[in-house]
């Protein structure tokens, strides 16, 4: 018997009406578990169902470990300013400012994203920025895209230390849709209202002081290793049998044409199909495995700009700057650049510490407690060993509570 009809063996049968018809939510995807309805063709070729009940022990056993796929947006974006300062050693202001002003600019109410007067005092010596990863696949930066990475860079203004906050995605807290608030998945924030309401439902359920993001996408990616000509991966028998599949499913989302692999082995692979590698999840690991890949394709970027000169540094720029957008204005990542250096990053944080899975409508990681979770972040990541958190997280935190059960 092969492994799919063992599966459907040994899967209970669902005999009455309403089970027939249920439907597994899996990532804001919807599937009818006896495969008359099908909205996502690749999640459900894989196993929907059986991925959902692997998602719950994968969350519990490696969140720490998911922090790493955060951890690549941030590195494509100091990739990217690295270059800015290569650039900005053998040109002038005039230049390189003109460079910047090719990023993709928002402006945000900057006031309206959930900072109270007492946090913006005890945190004034903190600049962060929320850096997002959001799953559109085409040069969208609008709203009905999730942010499916977001990590916040906290800068020590005094010590020029960084420490990356990587706030899990399916995070249960109090997010704004259409002016009303409800619990949910973090991650939807930025579906419901863009960049500006991330920062809201961050600073709302972390006491925190964000009023800057930069924000990428898979296209970004795919431009960044195109202009790089390529990056070289190790590709086993075990990769081979999905990435081309990825790499259809890429290619069409992206509108950009690339070829299939056929071949075990290191190899030179195009941006479409080192994002198509980065994406695989259907082997043994899993999640963990695919962030690992995730690493291995920036490392691999990394490596490659190394070697490049002034003149290519020059066409990256240009071919990726576009492709950032950020409320940050050009002047002022002129004014960061002398510092960055001197940046240090000396600690990464996977948030929520604690965390407990809960299917309700769907899958969603509560904190265990909101309260207890905030306040420990705040001790670590800021110094404050007394803190308190404010009333808002209090009231959110037993809002929680009251909604799932799940207390300390």
């Amino acid at each position: 018997m092969s492994a799919k009809g063992k599966r459907m063996a040994e899967e209970p049968k669902k005999n009455n009406k309403e089970e027939k018809n249920k439907k597994v939510k899996f990532e804001n995807n919807e599937y009818e578990i006896n495969g008359n309805q099908q909205e996502n063709d690749e999640q459900y070729k894989y196993g929907a169902y059986e991925r959902q009940l692997e998602r719950e022990e994968e969350y519990k056993t490696n969140k720490k470990k998911k922090m790493n796929k955060g951890l690549k947006i941030f590195l494509i974006i100091i990739l990217i300013l690295v270059i800015i300062v290569a650039t900005l050693l053998t040109a002038g202001y005039m230049f390189v400012n003109g460079k910047l002003k090719r990023m993709q600019q928002e402006n945000i109410d900057t006031t309206a994203v959930g900072i109270n007067e007492e946090t913006k005092e005890e945190l004034k010596g903190y600049r962060n920025i929320a850096l997002l990863g959001i799953d559109s696949r085409a040069d969208d930066y609008g709203l009905g895209n999730r942010s499916d990475c977001i990590i916040i860079a906290s800068i020590n203004q005094e010590t020029n230390e960084v420490k990356l906050i990587s706030v899990y995605r399916d995070t249960y807290v109090y997010v704004t849709e259409s002016g009303s608030k409800r619990l949910d998945k973090i991650t939807h924030a930025y579906s419901y209202g863009g960049a500006q309401n991330t920062l809201k439902s961050l600073n709302e359920a972390l006491d925190l002081n964000i009023t800057e993001f930069v924000t990428v996408n898979f296209d970004a990616v795919i431009a960044a290793v195109d202009s790089l000509g390529g990056v070289y991966i190790d590709i086993d028998s075990s990769e081979i049998k999905y990435i081309n599949d990825y790499i259809d499913a890429t290619s069409q989302s992206s509108g950009i044409k690339s070829s299939h692999v056929t071949s075990t082995g290191r190899q030179k692979l195009d941006g479409v199909q080192a994002v198509a590698y980065s994406r695989i999840r259907y082997t043994a690991g899993g999640d963990y495995k695919r962030t690992e890949r995730m690493r291995t394709v920036v490392e691999a970027m990394l490596n490659k700009a190394k070697t490049l000169g002034v003149g290519q540094l020059n066409s990256f720029a240009d071919t990726i700057l576009p492709r950032i957008k950020t409320n940050i204005s050009s002047s002022e990542i002129w004014g960061l650049a002398p510092k960055l250096a001197s940046f240090k990053v000396t600690e990464s944080i996977g948030w929520p510490y604690e965390t407990q899975g809960i299917t309700l409508d769907r899958w969603y990681g509560v904190p265990v407690t909101l309260k207890s979770n905030v306040e420990r972040l705040h001790k670590e990541a800021f110094g404050q060993e007394d803190y308190e958190a404010s009333d808002a997280v209090k009231e959110m935190s037993a809002a929680i509570i009251r909604k799932t059960g799940y207390s300390d």
